[in-house]
């Protein structure tokens, strides 16, 4: 059993790299994919995106969309013989704040929804039990300038926390650029 934290920037091919190494894995012990995708298609560019990424995967994987309830799907679905693939991390976390119709502050102190530190902690702690492989995709959104806004900034601020608090669970983690792996913890996957 793995985890694999696989993270980069925009279309830096960590999805791609994420989903070859799904087959791999399933591969070598003839185990089924799992896709947990995060992203709801809410307009026409994220469909695109999310028809893009379907046209990418076998057939035989089974797909389950998951908006929010991320830690719930892991301890449901990550068994023994399955290797679960989450894309995306920062996708779920923007689903998580703003998961209720509230206008956030241009300047000021964020307060995320309730919601968030909830299922961030239930996503945790089911990423810690889980008893199949499981890859996480994530964005890394910290290397650009500070924001001006403050919800842009909290966004960022909660996107790196949550990488590294993944990436603490994993016991691998590869950087990509330009569709290039950089193993950051643990042996090349």
């Amino acid at each position: 059993m793995s985890r694999s934290l696989i993270f980069g920037g925009a279309r830096s091919g960590k999805s791609a790299y994420a989903e070859q190494l799904a087959l791999r894995l399933s591969a070598e012990g003839s185990k089924q994919v799992i896709y947990l995708a995060t992203a709801a298609a809410a307009d026409s560019e994220m469909q695109q995106r999310i028809v893009h990424h379907q046209s990418r995967r076998p057939a035989d994987w089974q797909t389950i969309e998951q908006t929010t309830a991320l830690g719930a799907a892991i301890q449901e679905y990550s068994q023994p013989g399955t290797v679960l693939l989450i894309d995306c991390l920062t996708v779920w976390l923007s689903n998580l704040l703003f998961s209720e119709n509230v206008e956030f502050p241009e300047v000021g102190q964020i307060t995320p929804p309730a919601l968030f530190a909830e299922q961030r902690s239930e996503m945790l702690n089911a990423l810690e039990q889980a008893k199949g492989d499981v890859i996480l995709v994530s964005n890394e959104v910290g290397m650009g300038i500070v924001p001006m806004g403050a919800i842009s900034r909290w966004f960022v601020d909660e996107a790196g926390r949550l990488n590294q608090a993944v990436a603490a669970s994993c016991d691998k983690v590869v950087w990509v650029a330009a569709g290039l792996p950089l193993f950051l913890k643990g042996a090349p996957c």
